[in-house]
């Protein structure tokens, strides 16, 4: 079983340990903290070798080692380094380790600083202080030096991001910037002014020196110590929401700071500005009254759903640091960022759960609307394509049966025209034409309907009767050509219309490049079919009948107006429309 020593956690004075499996695991010490050796013996302290703050385990005893430097920081000699000190409250003298950094006063149970405490011994046996500089932390707002008497020439050196401040009677006097300076009658001339300075270096001046850390300090949280009660106009129901976040702070003027709420307090640490947990902070109340009145406003003033607040965060964190910064820059403060990261709502409160399931319902009502809504756009649009698609249908369908027309048309003609080839080949093998074959088919006609030669008898009736007979046939040859001229002009004028009918199955090409029309308008672009011209033998009568032929309309029996036609004159201009030449002005000869 080995021995050491573990420093109490409160006073800081030391007490034996035993390590081994029958060894306390919890001692009393001197000032009545029970000290947890398990718990407690890693402690803190700064190495006298390299100034280091480091951990270390106590009870390693004389073993332990800086994990820096790798030099003993647990041996007898360091521990046995004490230095007597004052208590700061109650001016007790007692004795502590320069390795601890604080020491509860066993009187009066004030908090010492150990290094501050000692730091003022020295000045008070040894002299004044030459050189004046920060020492507090990163968390520090404000920092008084804890020496008050200077020598004239001492040193102050200021930080980048800091400003020193000197007072004199609760009076803010000289400020210095970033920098080194020596204290001198003309770096101090508003001290100057409240007393007169030494001219030697060894004089003394008594002001006090407070560090101002300019650094934004950040991440400091803040939370709203009891519900909101709110109006949540989408649902018409009374909920309560917390709130909590972080804002960053930076002091933006250091004499209204130090005058307005420092004071003669010698420190100001960020803990102060809201609190931690003790509710005492020196901004809490008007973080909350602001946090609490504003939510509640903007909620009723924007129409925000509850259940739809986080989506306006960053506006509602925006508006509330303009707020907070109109009154923290009456005290030299100003928050460049404060956040609002989350709202608290109440998922047991009975009004809450059924305005969730409001407003579920009415987000399903509005989904549906909106599935009804598509769905007749859908059925539209499928009407559309379907009316489209018959269309198309009806005009591949109309021109299939232009095609099928033409088609059978071409093959009639076809077959008229094998036909008749073939009787022009048989008759051409026979040895004779298509006049003779048509004399000898109306000569058969003849004889069928009893035209002969006539009564007399012998070589020479039959002479006279085949005289007769080719009397008749020539005289039926014209009437067969009389009476054939009309069906033959009723079949041109036949054939002319199928064609023209076959023509207009075919359909009219548009100019836009669109062929196979088959109404009065184009497929493509809209434009109208063309009309056929006129022709120019006829003329249109001024009672309305168009496209007449004769001299005569037939509707009110009006003559046909004379043209008036041009006329060439003798020296070469030719359609001349006037009684003179339009070129040399010769008259016209009638």
């Amino acid at each position: 079983m080995g021995k050491f020593v573990i420093e109490c956690p409160r006073c800081g004075k030391f007490a034996e340990a035993s390590t081994g499996f029958f060894a306390k695991r919890k001692i009393m010490c001197s000032c009545g903290y029970t000290i947890d050796v398990k718990t407690d013996k890693m402690s803190s302290r700064v190495c006298p070798h390299c100034g280091n703050t480091v951990i270390f385990d106590q009870s390693k005893g004389s073993a332990a080692r800086c994990p820096v430097c790798g030099q003993p920081i647990n041996t007898m000699s360091e521990q046995s380094k004490m230095e007597e000190i004052s208590c700061e409250q109650c001016g007790v003298r007692f004795t502590v380790s320069k390795a601890v950094s604080s020491y509860v006063c066993p009187v009066c149970d004030h908090v010492n600083d150990v290094a501050e405490r000692i730091a003022k011994e020295k000045i008070r046996k040894d002299g004044l202080a030459s050189i004046i500089k920060y020492e507090g932390d990163g968390s520090t707002l404000v920092w008084k030096h804890p020496i008050e008497d200077f020598n004239y020439g001492s040193q102050l050196i200021v930080h980048e991001s800091q400003e020193a401040v000197f007072y004199r009677d609760g009076q803010a006097l000289d400020l210095f910037g970033p920098g080194r300076y020596t204290l001198e009658t003309q770096q101090l001339p508003m001290l100057e002014k409240i007393y007169k300075l030494p001219t030697d270096t060894e004089g003394t001046f008594h002001s006090e020196v407070y560090y101002i850390n300019l650094a934004t300090v950040m991440g400091i949280k803040w939370g709203t110590d009891s519900k909101v009660r709110m109006f949540d106009p989408s649902s018409g129901m009374h909920v309560e929401l917390g709130a909590c976040g972080e804002f960053n702070i930076r002091v933006i003027n250091s004499r209204k700071l130090l005058a307005k709420l420092v004071g003669t307090g010698g420190v100001l640490k960020q803990e102060q500005l809201i609190g931690m947990g003790d509710g005492k902070g020196y901004f809490r109340g008007m973080i909350m009254a602001q946090v609490k009145s504003y939510l509640a406003q903007a909620i009723k003033a924007a129409n925000i759903s509850i259940l739809e607040i986080d989506e306006h965060l960053m506006d509602l964190s925006a508006e509330l640091r303009d707020r907070l910064n109109g009154f923290l820059s009456d005290y030299g403060l100003e928050m460049p960022e404060f956040f609002v990261t989350r709202v608290m709502t109440p998922d047991d409160d009975p009004n809450f759960r059924r305005m969730k399931e409001q407003y579920a319902q009415q987000f399903l009502l509005v989904r549906q609307e909106q599935i009804r809504r598509k769905e007749a756009e859908a059925a539209a649009a499928r009407k559309e394509v379907e009316a489209t698609t018959e269309a198309r249908m009806k005009i591949i369908g109309a021109q299939g049966d232009a095609e099928a027309l033409r088609a059978k048309a071409q093959a009639e003609a076809d077959a008229y025209r094998m036909q008749a080839e073939a009787e022009a080949l048989e008759m051409k093998m026979k040895g004779y034409s298509y006049q003779q074959e048509t004399s000898r088919q109306v000569g058969l006609e003849a004889m069928k309907n009893g035209i002969s030669g006539g009564a007399g008898a012998g070589a020479l009736g039959d002479l006279a009767g085949l005289g007769i007979s080719l009397g008749a046939m020539g005289s039926v040859i014209g009437m067969t050509k009389d009476a054939l001229q009309p069906a033959a002009e009723t079949a041109k004028n036949l054939g002319q219309m199928v064609g023209v009918s076959l023509s207009d199955n075919d359909g009219w090409d548009c100019e836009c490049g669109q062929k196979g029309n088959k109404g009065n308008f184009c497929m493509n672009c809209g434009a109208r079919k063309p009309q056929p011209k006129a022709s120019p033998d006829t003329w249109d009568c001024e009672c309305g009948q168009k496209g007449n032929t004769g001299k005569f309309c037939p509707n009110c029996g009006a003559k046909r107006p004379e043209i008036n036609t041009g006329w060439d004159c003798s020296c070469g201009q030719k359609n001349n429309m006037g009684k003179f030449c339009a070129n040399c002005g010769k008259k016209r000869e009638d």
